[in-house]
């Protein structure tokens, strides 16, 4: 097994549903995935399975013991040693992959580096049809533009080689391998707010450890489903406040990550 592919995910079946349709289509197979549910559902639990046997890959579920907030972080450090494989790849609960979307990661998976693609912005009503519709397959550039869907030039599927030129890391839509995760002891607890931060942290932090960046654009392509922002201003603002609090100390590792969870 090449991948590990985790799902962060959080109350909304019908997009998980999507999501595992579309993981099931995909034009490369070699890949379990983890669906890491920062919540506790029995509703999630029943779904998946039922579902389990229908899927041409493993499927394996983590969940908090109850609904404690905002805790990301820790499911995806649960998930990381959860998984099976040496490659991860994440993805959020509200982005569909293309169907060469794991073909793209298994492709340029490398030691060293870590992968990111981007995300085309579905429009509100597509991404309602879509959801009432999941046998559907990905949508067409006509479709896309016809919908009043954003960001058309990401969803442009063009194979080719790796570029290493360098871009934010966009926490839906990227790879590395899991030595690497386990070397920056995985990711910061410490955020337990929604919105931009804990991206950024173990974005920089495997910098640090002189992992560098890989952008597979236009090859690993992810449909963003259309929702409401589910943050504030305030909560965005108090998780970077505590990142430029990190960043100038420069440490790779930190202290309320993995390691907690392995004592």
């Amino acid at each position: 097994m090449i991948l590990s592919i985790v799902i962060s995910y959080y109350k909304n079946l019908p997009n998980l549903c999507l999501i595992l349709k579309a993981l099931g289509r995909q034009s490369f197979l070699d890949f379990e995935v983890i669906v890491s549910e920062d919540d506790f559902n029995p509703e999630t639990t029943a779904y998946l399975s039922g579902l389990t046997s229908q899927l041409p890959f493993p499927l394996h579920h983590l969940q908090q013991e109850t609904d404690w907030g905002f805790r990301k972080n820790q499911m995806l450090n649960r998930s990381i040693r959860q998984a099976s494989a040496p490659m991860m790849v994440f993805i959020d609960g509200d982005c569909v992959p293309h169907p060469h979307f794991a073909k793209a990661y298994a492709r340029h998976a490398e030691e060293g580096y870590m992968l990111y693609g981007r995300r085309v912005m579905l429009a509100p009503r597509f991404s309602e049809q879509w959801k009432q519709n999941p046998e559907n397959t990905h949508p067409s550039l006509i479709q896309l533009l016809l919908s009043g869907s954003r960001k058309l030039e990401e969803a442009i599927y063009c194979p080719g080689r790796a570029s290493h030129t360098e871009r934010g890391l966009l926490g839906c839509n990227w790879g590395v391998h899991k030595k690497h995760l386990l070397a920056v002891n995985g990711f910061d607890e410490n955020y337990v707010k929604a919105g931009a931060g804990e991206d950024v942290d173990i974005k920089w932090r495997l910098k640090w450890a002189d992992v560098r960046m890989k952008s597979v654009r236009n090859q690993a392509i992810v449909y963003h489903l259309h929702h409401a922002r589910g943050y504030s201003e305030a909560e965005l603002r108090e998780n970077l406040a505590y990142f430029e609090r990190k960043r100038e100390s420069r440490q790779t590792r930190c202290l309320n990550g993995l390691e907690k969870l392995i004592n």
